[in-house]
């Protein structure tokens, strides 16, 4: 099977899964605990945050958290669909070949992996090892969240792959260390970390 089209990252989708109340899968709320969560541990880890990447930024729930907690910090929205980018202004890109000059302090992708097939999958998590020199917050529904029946399949939308949880640790541990509830920090980062910070240790 073929990684998602962004033809079906259209004004639909966005209707569905993000606009209407009764099918949204978007909790402004839930955006900004999760947020304080990431952003506050972050800071307690002294990680220097001054540039922040959104890949897969949807309508941009995360700008206001990062300004919130990171006030002196830019953030770059980048958006595969293109009806997203025509209505808020978003650098159009790929999780899978998007670049920049220099690396982030944080990269968040949220909600995107699941899209991609295998191959792609590996080639995402490579990308983003490139694309952060500091943390990466990544959410993404797995095999494993099915399989205990922690996923409403009501709201959840039946064109994501369920790649097993092991997949995406494989491929994100070349570039990060696992600290746990969704938060990796970039290899590239010198900061010490004690041995139970570390999902399997350091």
């Amino acid at each position: 099977m073929k990684s998602a089209s962004a033809t079906i990252f259209d004004e639909a989708y966005y209707q569905r899964f993000y606009f209407d109340k009764k099918t949204s899968v978007v909790d402004p709320e839930h955006i900004g605990r999760l947020g304080a969560f990431v952003c506050s541990y972050l800071q307690y880890l002294r990680v220097p945050v001054h540039r922040v990447l959104d890949m897969g930024c949807g309508i941009g729930l995360w700008r206001e958290v990062v300004a919130r907690h990171f006030p002196d910090a830019s953030y770059q929205g980048v958006e595969f669909s293109g009806y997203l980018c025509d209505r808020y202004g978003w650098e159009r890109g790929s999780v899978l070949d998007y670049q920049a000059a220099s690396p982030f302090d944080l990269v968040i992708c949220q909600g995107v992996l699941p899209y991609l097939s295998p191959p792609d999958l590996k080639q995402a998590l490579r990308n983003l090892g490139r694309l952060s020199r500091g943390a990466l917050y990544v959410e993404a529904v797995a095999r494993e969240d099915y399989e205990r029946d922690i996923i409403d399949d009501e709201l959840t939308d039946p064109r994501m792959f369920r790649h097993r949880a092991e997949l995406y640790r494989r491929g994100l541990a070349e570039g990060f260390t696992e600290l746990g509830g969704g938060v990796w920090l970039s290899r590239q980062c010198d900061l010490p970390l004690f041995a139970l910070e570390c999902v399997g240790g350091p």
